[in-house]
């Protein structure tokens, strides 16, 4: 029998102290796993693609146990910057190149899916989230307009039919910013609470006889045909386990941790501001993320705040003063806010492959895994929770188009994966600025 250890036992950590956390619908605290138990399938990691496969498996009829070492929605499912993006970290134009037609038509036929499961779900089960329709992709050169135009005519032609482009003078009327020369509208797109997001969700998994056990570290998983996975406080014995650590999955499992990378993002959140003057920033009330490599990204809150968020500090470091690192990036975008009060700033991790593409597959075939959605995780991982509940199901064929990608380990090990990676990212960046 094979045994794969994961990591030692912690205690469970409060939430990130973000404006998510402020502002979070009432949970319950779950106990611990407390000796034996078992289910039919036993699943590792209580942010969005774990919730989002047990909520599928047990509207399905099985029984789901699903531990996770902190609180529901820890990681980066609670602490993201609650845009609903469609589509993957790499556009349909690089996975046809990279791939071929026939895998990226596939994956391009999944492209929206994530995102009418979220709110398939809150009307399903009346989640309290703040869902509001409308994204938008803010295009700072003339060369990044091109892009977009380009990236409309190819999703086009995969059934993505809520694109609108923008010029100069329509973004005026999305986001009072005189950084933009256009943009593109996604209809499809949206934002969110994210927080209140899985939470409703690991609420409406529980209600469906499903458990969820907190300050429940894994500690290692036996991965033969009869699967057992052990915390410091007990085990459960399962027909199935599924992995979904993601960048918080640590380094015991060197087959899954060295295919990704944990990648730190920062965000805040200004005090409440004159209605009318965030109104007046964001007119539809529609999301934004920019062009550049290395993004930046932003939306109203239902209380009038505005939030925040970019920049990315490869493996995972958080910069010393979270809001003087973001606060230029506002200023520079909504010169009126250069002086507003900044009530939350915080960071939080999220796993990116060398692809840019989720890694998902097998361990064993009793074990799956899902991991590194690589910046685009609110839509995909949602998306990768229905497949993996699918595969389960015995219904494989679009669980594997994902993996039957190839999947390669950063270059340079664990000493060097963070300086390279950081090196390609400075050539990206020095690109946006020069506009080529």
């Amino acid at each position: 029998m094979n045994t794969r250890t994961l990591t030692t036992a912690a205690a469970p950590a409060p939430h990130a102290p973000s404006y998510y956390a402020a502002t979070a619908n009432p949970a319950p605290a779950r106990p611990p796993l407390m000796g034996e138990a078992s289910a039919d399938i036993c699943i590792v990691g209580a942010g969005f693609t774990g919730i989002s496969a047990a909520l599928h498996l047990a509207e399905a009829g099985f029984s789901v146990i699903v531990l996770e070492t902190n609180r529901v929605g820890w990681g980066a499912s609670g602490r993201n910057g609650g845009q609903i993006v469609n589509g993957y970290s790499r556009d349909i134009g690089v996975l046809i190149a990279r791939y071929g037609e026939t895998v990226a038509r596939a994956l391009g036929a999944m492209s929206l899916e994530g995102g009418a499961i979220i709110r398939e779900r809150v009307a399903k089960y009346a989640i309290a989230c703040d869902l509001a329709p409308g994204g938008l992709r803010a295009a700072l050169t003339p060369k990044q307009m091109r892009e977009v135009e380009a990236l409309k005519r190819t999703w086009e032609q995969y059934g993505h039919n809520g694109l609108e482009l923008i010029d100069k003078a329509g973004m005026r009327g999305l986001v009072a910013s005189d950084l933009y020369v256009g943009g593109l509208l996604d209809r499809h797109g949206g934002h969110m609470h994210p927080l209140n997001l899985v939470l409703g969700e690991a609420a409406a998994f529980e209600s469906l006889g499903g458990r969820i056990h907190e300050g429940s570290r894994v500690t290692r998983i036996e991965t033969g045909a009869k699967p057992v996975v052990h915390t410091a406080q007990g085990h459960v014995a399962a027909r199935t386990v599924i992995v979904c650590g993601n960048a918080y999955l640590g380094d015991a499992l060197p087959e899954l941790s060295s295919k990704i990378m944990p990648v730190s993002t920062h965000v805040l959140t200004t005090a409440p501001l004159d209605p009318k003057l965030v109104a007046g920033l964001l007119p539809t009330n529609v999301c934004v993320e920019d062009c550049n490599y290395v993004l930046d990204y932003f939306r109203r809150t239902p209380d009038h705040r505005l939030i925040y968020g970019g920049g990315i500090g490869y493996g995972g470091q958080t910069p010393a003063s979270i809001e003087a690192s973001i606060r230029p990036h506002l200023a520079r975008t909504f010169p009126a806010l250069k002086d507003a009060k900044v009530d939350f700033a915080w960071s939080g991790n999220f796993a990116l492959t060398l692809t840019r593409v989720p890694h998902v597959g097998r361990l064993s075939p009793t074990v799956y895994f899902s991991h590194g959605d690589s910046g685009h995780g609110v839509t995909t991982t949602h998306l990768l929770g229905r497949l993996l509940a699918e595969a389960i199901r015995g219904q494989a064929e679009r669980f594997d188009v994902f993996a039957r990608l190839p999947f390669h380990a950063f270059p340079g090990g664990q000493a060097l994966r963070v300086p390279l990676t950081a090196l390609g990212a400075w050539y990206y960046g020095l690109r946006d600025r020069l506009g080529v």
